[in-house]
């Protein structure tokens, strides 16, 4: 979930067995084809042998493999399929991998498959100008719906039984853009949160922060008070890079606001124009001019957030469950067994009140594999694609590969420990991505017996709980403007989230006096926020009838 945030996983699938939903519960990894969806037994010679994919490469696979070939996952099902994945990967970095997206576009210069977040219209993803029904009108991707009806029996019985998965991926039009990630239930749309050292605190003899204020008392203290004990001045209270401020708002969900459209009792507004935002980037100002928050939080390098953490430098951060409290536990439990960095409640401003925003997220997060135009062999990459949502594909792309990184326990798949207990150093994030990319996220459905398993550590299962608890209830589904709307929607948005990204990091580094607030605010109305608004608020109320 960068969350990328929150990019996603590939799924390379049957391209040359003709699946029913019957025949993928005794599946046996044959290659044969039909020309139907039906079963046949004439043999047909494999249409499909090549396929090439463009998806950015995780940082937990990146450090193991050069490219997504190399996973156990995909060498086991290139023997099932006989087909040979040739992986595209631009860069992790979003603005780096929008840039190379944007380029692939423009020249036309289309791979068979294109993994991106085509249904997301706000945040730190990567993304289509004006959502995927533009993507289909300009011919850059292809419509799915006839394709999955007739050639992918395991995703269209996964949308039958889920209607609201099918209005999820669904554009406003009824068209489907793309082979989607989907979290099978509450227990995987939970990954995200603030977290803080615990050790720090029970050393300073200090409670766990739930309010702003109470953040700041703690934060001081970890500034002043020397928690990791080497007696210099070298702590970094909290570190929040520019892309976690606007990532399911962890702080500044306290005013009740988030860094783009929510929705408040059904009507759409824009928070880095309410009044609340002014008050959040006062607080931030504080904390940055206090060296509260880190100096190196306009640019940041996961390399050097890794140095920082894993030399007892901070004290409180944003982390993902797995690739952040479970990573930073396997990187540290030999190198210092106090450190124990744990989940901290989204925080609000007055204690006792019940936190509204928080990264529970829906089953589809706008993530998936597109067909693009340029396909030769749609139908072949189809049921392909279809093979991931399976009952064989479902034990490949969640766990791997069965006698090699899990077995069949009393009926349920269950990792070998030494996948879920690596040697020092490694990360249990690491460990289980040379055999998959479930940690993170892939065309197919996370299964919650997954991540119960993956999150194994009791701070991450008290994790799950404690980021849990926000309503959530401001959050705006994955609505998506008209074909007529996306073009003027798109360069509206853009401009705009360039200009205040860069707002945000003047006004909370002191360059821009807050006192100018207002002159932002004017500048964002005058580029176009009420028609954005308006186009996302006709936009919901579409969503609400689909």
């Amino acid at each position: 979930m960068k969350k990328s945030l929150k990019q996603v996983g590939s799924v390379m699938l049957l391209s040359v067995l003709t699946i029913s939903v019957a025949a993928c519960s005794s599946n046996t990894g044959s290659t044969s084809s039909s020309a139907t969806p039906q079963s046949s037994s004439e043999t047909q010679p494999p249409k499909l042998t090549k396929l090439t994919y463009w998806v950015p490469n995780h940082s937990a696979a990146s450090g193991q493999m050069k490219t997504y070939a190399e996973m156990g996952m995909y060498k086991e099902l290139e023997k099932v399929t006989g087909v040979k994945v040739e992986f595209q990967h631009p860069p992790l970095e979003v603005p780096q991998a929008q840039e190379q997206f944007n380029l692939m576009i423009a020249t036309n210069d289309l791979p068979d498959v294109i993994e991106a977040s085509w249904g997301a219209t706000s945040g730190a993803v990567i993304r289509y100008p004006g959502g995927p029904e533009k993507a289909i009108l300009d011919k850059k991707i292809i419509k799915l719906n006839d394709l999955i009806d007739k050639y992918a029996p395991n995703l269209k019985k996964l949308l039958t039984d889920h209607p609201d998965w099918k209005k999820q991926i669904s554009t406003d039009e009824g068209s489907i853009y793309a082979f989607p990630f989907l979290r099978g239930d509450d227990k995987t749309r939970v990954s995200f949160g603030p977290s803080i050292r615990q050790d720090w605190l029970d050393k300073l003899g200090l409670k766990m922060p739930t309010t702003i204020d109470e953040w700041y008392t703690v934060l001081k203290a970890f500034k002043e008070k020397d928690p990791n004990g080497n007696g210099k001045a070298d702590e970094i209270p909290i570190y929040i890079d520019k892309n976690m401020f606007s990532t399911d708002a962890p702080f500044l969900g306290a005013w009740g606001i988030n860094y783009s459209f929510y929705q408040d009792n059904g009507k759409v507004k824009y928070g880095p124009i309410q009044p609340e935002y002014k008050e959040f980037l006062k607080t931030m100002n504080k904390w940055y001019k206090e060296g509260l928050l880190d100096k190196d939080f306009a640019a940041p390098n996961e390399k050097l957030y890794d140095n920082k953490m894993t030399t007892n430098l901070m004290g409180a951060s944003v982390s993902y469950n797995g690739g952040g409290l479970g990573k930073y536990a396997g990187l540290m439990k030999d190198k210092d067994p106090s450190f124990k960095l744990e989940a901290a409640p989204y925080p609000v401003l007055k204690a006792g009140d019940k936190a509204i925003w928080g990264q529970r997220d829906f089953a589809y997060n706008g993530v998936g594999a597109a067909i693009s135009a340029a396909d030769k062999n749609p139908i072949e990459t189809v049921k392909w694609l279809d093979y991931a949502y399976g009952e064989k594909g479902d034990l490949l792309f969640n766990y791997g590969i069965e006698g090699t990184s899990y077995k069949m326990e009393n009926g349920k798949a269950t990792f070998l420990p030494e996948v879920l207990n690596p040697p020092a150093g490694t990360s249990v994030q690491q460990s289980i991505a040379k055999y998959t990319r479930a940690t993170w996220s892939a065309p197919f459905v996370l299964s919650g017996n997954f991540q119960l398993q993956y999150l194994g550590l009791p701070q991450q299962k008290k994790a799950l709980e404690i980021w849990s608890q926000p309503t959530a209830e401001r959050k705006l589904p994955l609505v998506s403007p008209t074909q007529e709307e996306s073009s003027k929607f798109a360069s509206i948005v853009t401009d705009i989230q360039t200009y205040q990204d860069e707002m945000l990091l003047k006004f909370i580094m002191g360059v821009e006096p807050i006192d100018n607030f207002d002159q932002y605010v004017k500048k964002i109305q005058s580029m176009g926020i009420d028609d954005a608004i308006k186009i996302q608020q006709g936009a919901l109320e579409r969503f609400n009838k689909r």
